[in-house]
């Protein structure tokens, strides 16, 4: 086991009063959020220094000027201190079991993953998932989750992977939309409203080139940014959405979407698992990529060839 030094290793109360400092810009605010007076504060922040040989602030005029030093030290600070309340409060609420912080896509979370979260939990009642969303690409090293629900390739910077499922498309629109702008074949669509999501760029042309009609640039746009979004417009009668089947299956199922020609499309790319390779040993990882891969294969499998996952 690796030694700690303890010179590089501040008291909490150190650190906490440096924190509070660089938050709230002042000694007398961060005196009022500790419940401290100002002067401990200072003394505080004096004795900080001192441990690490190093100034943080500028003395002027009774204030305390941060340098860049602090502004740099303050960042790996927060996120420490934050780490360990999280754990701190994890181990508290949830002794027996463990704590799995994941970012995920936010329609795929929303509309997929969260309605099946409570099977996950009856299943593992000593683990729990905190859920927050993400849109691209980010440094385990710099956030603080345990693992990331994405699409595209299995090449996140050191993570393992486990892959979920490949994308297939499936494109729909309102009802009352296709009886006003009937669809018999692929050409049928080329001067409607194609609704596009600005991180599947090249979809409608492999929706097209899966139709057997090759690739077609799109006329007649609108660019998203949330598969949410383009459910919602499409429904609302503002033009063709091409959704992952997955979820176009869900708005079909409501009656609030239709699908057009042929379901189930295959894209590029796939959803996949990823966290960081010394983290996969841990419970909570193992026992959320075992449920997850359960379900996927459970529910996608027989609209799924298996040469395609």
């Amino acid at each position: 086991m690796k030694l700690r030094q303890r010179r590089f290793l501040p008291n909490l109360s150190l650190l906490m009063a440096f924190d509070a400092v660089m938050r709230n810009g002042s000694v007398t605010g961060a005196a009022q959020d500790l419940s401290l007076t100002q002067s401990t504060v200072s003394r505080l922040i004096q004795s900080l220094e001192q441990q690490l040989g190093q100034p943080l602030f500028i003395r002027h005029r009774k204030r305390l000027i941060p340098t860049e030093a602090a502004h740099r030290y303050v960042r790996d600070i927060s996120q420490a201190l934050d780490l360990i309340q999280r754990s701190s409060m994890s181990l508290i609420a949830n002794p027996e079991g463990g704590t799995l912080d994941l970012a995920v896509l936010p329609t795929f979370g929303t509309r997929w993953l969260a309605p099946r979260l409570p099977d996950f939990l009856s299943v593992n009642p000593g683990v729990s998932v905190n859920l927050a969303t993400r849109f691209t690409a980010f440094s385990f090293d710099a956030e603080r989750f345990d693992a990331v629900i994405y699409f595209g390739r299995d090449d996140w910077p050191g993570a393992v992977h486990v892959k979920l499922f490949n994308e297939r498309y499936t494109a729909c629109a309102a009802p009352e939309f296709l009886r006003a702008n009937p669809v018999a074949r692929a050409e049928d669509l080329y001067d409607l409203v194609l609704l596009q999501l600005e991180t599947r760029l090249t979809a409608w042309a492999d929706w097209f080139q899966g139709q057997g009609a090759g690739a077609v640039p799109i006329r007649n746009g609108m660019l998203m940014d949330q598969f949410s979004m383009m459910i919602q417009a499409a429904i609302s009668g503002l033009g063709v959405a091409l959704l992952p089947d997955y979820l176009a299956q869900i708005e079909i199922a409501g009656g609030r979407l239709q699908p057009i020609l042929r379901p189930a499309v295959p894209g590029t790319g796939a959803y996949w698992l990823a966290c960081p390779a010394a983290r996969q040993g841990l419970k909570p990882f193992q026992v959320f990529s075992n449920w997850i891969t359960a379900q996927i294969a459970q529910e996608f499998s027989p609209a799924i060839p298996a040469a395609e996952r």
